[in-house]
């Protein structure tokens, strides 16, 4: 663990984005929210570490240290099953301005790329960048693209993109280098929800294949 300004402490659980390296991040940040210390403010989990927040007009940074060093000796019991949400995406133009391109880099036809995401089994590992990105890893080896080597501007809402072995769903109007290969009506963020973001960190996705006119039924995204 190492200072981060005067007023964290990082937590860290490895350096890579892995199912047991998250479930560790996950079991220590739920154990610090049972049992905060004094002058304990937040905790962000990322993909391998925990960012612990702290007043440090209300406690010292060793004391922090001390309370972190003694959850982290004790065994965290086994975190409740992974809520599962199903969101529809439509793969259909104008809503995939990149999956041509993704075919073409990846060998493969347009069906077949969306077959490939369809298939996979995603996992929230964080949130980032803005409101309710949840990055979900599990993208399959055979559509997995590098980042683009520049970002195009403006991408809408609901804009589902794919680099590497990540995928996300955007919230918000915003520059991207991710490839966009379809786009998704679900209502991620809503502030008038009692729960404004539809998932949590440490949830599973799975997205079903929608038709236009179905994406249409849905309404605009938020």
């Amino acid at each position: 663990m190492r200072a981060a300004g005067d007023q964290g402490l990082l937590v860290e659980f490895g350096d890579s984005v892995d199912v047991a390296v998250s479930e560790r991040v996950l079991a220590f940040d739920a154990a610090l929210r049972a049992r905060p210390f004094h002058g304990f403010t937040e905790s962000t989990p990322s993909y391998a570490a925990v960012l612990v927040g702290y007043d440090p007009l209300e406690v010292t940074p060793s004391a922090v240290r001390a309370h972190v060093e003694a959850l982290l000796a004790e065994p965290h019991p086994p975190l409740a099953a992974a809520a599962l949400h199903e969101l529809p995406v439509c793969y259909e133009q104008p809503f995939a301005p990149d999956l041509a391109d993704v075919a073409q880099r990846c060998g493969m036809s347009e069906e077949a790329v969306i077959a490939a995401h369809l298939s996979g089994e995603y996992r929230v590992f964080m949130f980032g960048f803005a409101p309710g990105y949840g990055y979900l890893g599990g993208v399959p080896e055979a559509i997995r693209v590098p980042r683009k080597p520049n970002p195009v501007r403006a991408r809408p809402p609901g804009s589902l993109a794919i680099a590497g072995p990540m995928c996300l769903v955007t919230t918000v109007t915003a520059p991207t280098g991710w490839w966009v290969i379809g786009r998704s009506p679900a209502r991620i963020v809503d502030v008038d929800r009692e729960r404004q973001f539809l998932f949590e960190v440490g949830d599973r996705i799975r997205f079903r294949r929608i038709r236009r006119d179905e994406f249409d039924a849905f309404g605009s995204v938020p």
